[in-house]
């Protein structure tokens, strides 16, 4: 585990070129697909209220994605029934020699307990049944695994934290 300190800027319009740079970086393309097609997403959902956007920084440098956004506002997402108030996430480290040195848990840690200090009764989160860097990465910030899930985008595996 790293003792790094995380900070969670919201993501603006002039974050985009770094986003992009990001979402063309092969160990992001290997879960988050199509370039264009995830670039388009994550930069409307910037006029989306129910969909909130964060870039990560430690020591200054900024190194990840996350958004944090309500399930009951897609409710087609697959994602099942949720107790109000819960929140889902979704999250990609953009440097590649940010990768694979224990950021993913701790920032992940760091930004649920905010989530959930805020008066979140759950957070959800649904990575790839094949993404195992994620998967651990969610179990070692508290997540627990739950079942498979069809989503719009295939089949995922839910992983959920309780306040």
């Amino acid at each position: 585990m790293t003792s790094e300190t995380y900070d969670f800027r919201p993501m603006t319009s002039a974050d985009l070129p770094l986003v992009l740079h990001w979402l063309k970086q092969p160990h992001v393309v290997q879960w988050w697909g199509d370039t264009h097609e995830q670039f388009e997403l994550v930069s409307g959902d910037l006029e989306v209220e129910a969909m909130d956007q964060f870039i990560v920084a430690t020591g200054g440098r900024p190194f990840a994605y996350i958004q944090c956004y309500d399930p009951l506002v897609w409710p087609d997402n697959g994602l099942g029934e949720h107790p109000k108030g819960t929140r889902g996430v979704d999250q990609f480290i953009g440097e590649p020699d940010m990768v694979d040195r224990g950021h993913g848990s701790a920032f992940i840690r760091a930004f649920i307990e905010r989530v959930l200090a805020d008066g979140a009764p759950r957070v959800i989160t649904d990575p790839d049944p094949e993404n195992a860097r994620a998967i651990r990465a969610y179990e070692k910030a508290g997540f627990e695994k739950v079942h498979l899930v069809d989503t719009p985008d295939g089949i995922a595996l839910l992983m959920v934290r309780h306040a």
